[in-house]
């Protein structure tokens, strides 16, 4: 059987590409990023991804027409990679059904909230400026809309009276570089079902 393959779109520094590679490395993640998706050149997480061997397609949208013309690109590069699960990790371009379409229900984001609460940007100063005692991180499926996929896993991050947003943010990654790979390990073992909006988590098939 195959390896299970993943594609991991990021815009930044890409912390949570690492945080996933360095599952891989340790061996607690049995998959392979076998794309990076960038739409930005200059992003330092293009640069990690090659010192890991990592193929890069990295495109410039002002080169292209339409949202859904660059998003035909990445789909192709998808297929000739034969990517199995499409992971969002700091993408900061929303999607169209160009890419959601054909891979509906592979395609997972990490948001810095627990959703349905404070979706779109900024959301830690959201919870920050709601007053709220916990927040913390969502990993859901992409659908298309803002944040508005079904959840699959959550974590809580407590919110002290003394915390900043940058404090707030440090404990919001470190959650998130524990849920992520977990969540893609879910998906590589087969262990996702997906309902209408319900996520059950199966336990692993015996080997």
């Amino acid at each position: 059987m195959r390896d299970y393959r993943i594609a991991v779109f990021a815009s930044g520094s890409g912390s949570n590409f690492m945080a996933i590679m360095d599952a891989i490395k340790q061996g607690n993640l049995d998959v392979t990023i076998s794309l990076l998706v960038c739409d930005r050149p200059d992003a330092p997480v293009v640069e990690k991804a090659k010192q890991a061997g990592v193929p890069v397609f990295v495109f410039r949208p002002k080169d292209y027409a339409s949202r859904e013309a660059y998003e035909e690109e990445i789909v192709h590069q998808l297929m000739k990679h034969q990517v199995d699960l499409i992971v969002l990790a700091g993408y900061m371009r929303l999607i169209t059904d160009k890419l959601v379409k054909p891979f509906y229900g592979k395609i997972i984001n990490v948001h810095p909230s627990l959703l349905p609460a404070f979706p779109g940007k900024n959301a830690v100063q959201q919870a920050l400026a709601y007053g709220v005692k916990i927040t913390g991180v969502t990993v859901h499926l992409v659908d298309g809309g803002l944040d508005s996929g079904p959840v699959i896993a959550q974590k809580i991050v407590e919110i002290q009276d003394t915390d900043t947003e940058e404090t707030v943010l440090a404990r919001i990654h470190e959650a998130e570089h524990q849920l992520y790979p977990q969540v893609i390990d879910w998906f590589s073992k087969g262990q996702i079902r997906l309902a209408d909006r319900h996520v059950r988590i199966e336990a692993p098939n015996p080997s």
